[in-house]
């Protein structure tokens, strides 16, 4: 029997299972260490693959869709941060100050490449502009996940200074990521015919970076200072920001005249955030005593758009399905009338 888009995936289990490991058995003194070492090293070896794996024709198709990239980055970049910001007098007392600044964090984040291309392909949208929007969201992240923290917080000391924040994420993401796009060529024939490469890559390193992340934050003492009241309220800031922005990325993609595929590209590149991009970004960003709060708030949006994107992909198709069938059907009707 299939498992219900509703359960969390195997990844989600394996991601809890990491934090509990981590509160239970927190990596410390030398293994933490080796542990900060490794962590930098399979994460731009993530980046480096998919550097490999984006093509250039795809990156052309979608860029000459200018008005859906602009709005996608619109609402990556503008739509998700205001709202994070508009919304502080409510939503700040639901959470602790760590976790609002983990929900700053998400809304600052780039959107997801994965679970953006799925969900369009699935739904039947635009691929091409998919594929180069949730790219280009990724490297754009570079620049402007810091440039937009240093507008929201006022906690500058959590932060840091946001251009050696971004000196550090090119050197440690952006730079494999392009070698890796360079190397394509030569590289791309082998990774497509070991495919399952990446996903232990994907999966692995984000778990790796997880657990080292929450070791770092329950020796911090994370659990002891975080309210159960506060868990909760995180979840229902999570759903107010994402039923908001999947709103305004439907009714807006309609409103300016985009095509149903085109509107589906923009509602999965434009509501989705970046575990992926967001797990590392957090441990160059923060510092390591309040990383593991600072992602919590992305790993309860994650599974939360995944489950809500995966019923609206399934509507999606369904309707175009609907269509499918109706246009055929009227077809031979027009033809049978000759």
């Amino acid at each position: 029997m299939a498992r219900s888009r509703l359960l969390p995936d195997n990844f989600t289990l394996y991601l809890v299972t990491t934090v509990v490991l981590a509160s239970l058995f927190p990596a410390q003194g030398l293994a933490a260490d080796v542990l900060s070492v490794a962590t930098k090293v399979v994460v731009s070896l993530l980046f480096f693959l998919h550097g490999a794996k984006l093509s250039r024709q795809a990156i052309w198709a979608g860029i000459a869709h200018w008005r859906l990239q602009l709005l996608v980055v619109l609402c990556t970049f503008a739509l998700f941060p205001l709202i994070g910001w508009a919304l502080s007098p409510v939503l700040r007392p639901l959470v602790t100050p760590e976790l609002y600044m983990g929900v700053l964090y998400l809304c600052a984040l780039p959107a997801t490449v994965q679970s953006a291309i799925a969900f369009t392909s699935m739904a039947r949208g635009n691929m091409p502009a998919s594929v180069c929007s949730a790219s280009a969201s990724t490297l754009l992240g570079v620049v402007l996940t810091p440039l937009v923290l240093g507008l929201l917080l006022t906690q500058g000391t959590a932060l840091g200074d946001p251009v050696d924040a971004m000196g550090r994420i090119s050197l440690q993401l952006l730079l494999p990521f392009v070698v890796g796009h360079l190397m394509r060529p030569w590289i791309a024939g082998f990774l497509q015919r070991r495919a399952s490469i990446m996903k232990v890559v994907d999966q692995g390193s984000i778990l790796m970076v997880v657990y080292a992340a929450f070791s770092h934050a329950v020796m911090a003492g994370l659990w002891t200072q975080l309210p159960p009241v506060a868990l909760l309220g995180l979840v229902a800031v999570c759903a107010v920001i994402l039923a908001l922005v999947l709103t305004v990325t439907v009714w807006g993609s309609r409103a300016l005249g985009f095509s149903k595929e085109d509107e589906i590209a923009i509602v999965f590149a434009g509501s989705t955030k970046s575990l992926i991009a967001g797990v590392p970004m957090a441990n160059v960003l923060f510092s390591t005593s309040v990383a593991g709060a600072i992602v919590l708030p992305l790993m309860v949006f994650h599974q939360m758009q995944l489950m809500v994107c995966a019923v609206m992909a399934q509507r999606y198709a369904r309707r175009a399905q609907g269509e499918s069938v109706a246009c055929a059907e009227s077809g031979a009707t027009t033809a049978l009338k000759r």
